[in-house]
């Protein structure tokens, strides 16, 4: 999976928010944005998922020598952010049951397994609505983490969390890099990270710093 960024550019009323962006991005490699607040790293990171519309530029999804139409961009990306929201009325089984509806979970892994490898299985019936945001927060990036998809992107991903959270989440970010097609039979996948902290990205080889388009 490869993501290309030709000139990619932002306007929200008449600042522009980042002009010029040129990227390629290639499964197997993860790669950092970062910058000072209002820098526009979330900005880009939606802009790279599908869900913001362009104001200048081309961006395009390539699977080997197939371009993805935008319409179906979804389908090929994990996504976990603090401004998304979860169904706070359904419990963790029926979520996890819900998702993997249209996005199934990666091979071996059930509502149940994913439930316990989120530290929550003791939560399991517990609707959302009652968790903390450490719990919260650990569900959004489980989802991205453990669901089939080749592309993961994750904006400021430890937010809310505590000490045992941010372990968590450095021992499972690391398993998505991992360079050879694994046992279960999925091939690395492109991991997106934008942050200022370094422990969410200190693994990472490419920091791109978002001052350089501005």
């Amino acid at each position: 999976m490869e993501i290309r960024a030709e000139q990619v550019g932002k306007k929200y009323r008449k600042e522009w928010i980042f002009r010029r962006v040129a990227l390629t991005l290639t499964a197997g490699s993860s790669y950092t944005f970062v910058g000072p607040n209002g820098s526009g790293k979330s900005t880009l990171l939606q802009l790279l998922a599908g869900s913001l519309p362009l104001t200048e530029g081309q961006l395009s999804y390539r699977q080997q020598d197939t371009v993805i139409e935008p319409d179906n961009w979804f389908r090929h990306v994990n996504i976990a952010a603090p401004y998304l929201e979860l169904v706070e009325e359904l419990s963790l089984d029926e979520l996890l049951t819900f998702h993997q509806t249209f996005k199934p979970f990666k091979a071996g892994f059930t509502p149940e397994i994913v439930a316990e490898q989120l530290l929550l299985g003791h939560a399991r019936h517990k609707e959302i609505k009652y968790f903390s945001s450490g719990m919260k927060q650990r569900v959004k990036l489980g989802l991205a983490f453990f669901s089939e998809a080749p592309i993961v992107i994750l904006d400021e991903p430890t937010s809310n969390l505590d000490r045992q959270g941010v372990a968590w989440y450095q021992e499972q970010v690391r398993q998505l890099i991992k360079p050879a097609v694994s046992i279960a039979g999925h091939s690395a996948q492109l991991l997106l990270i934008g942050s200022n902290q370094p422990e969410e990205y200190d693994f990472c080889p490419n920091v791109l710093n978002m001052t350089q388009w501005k």
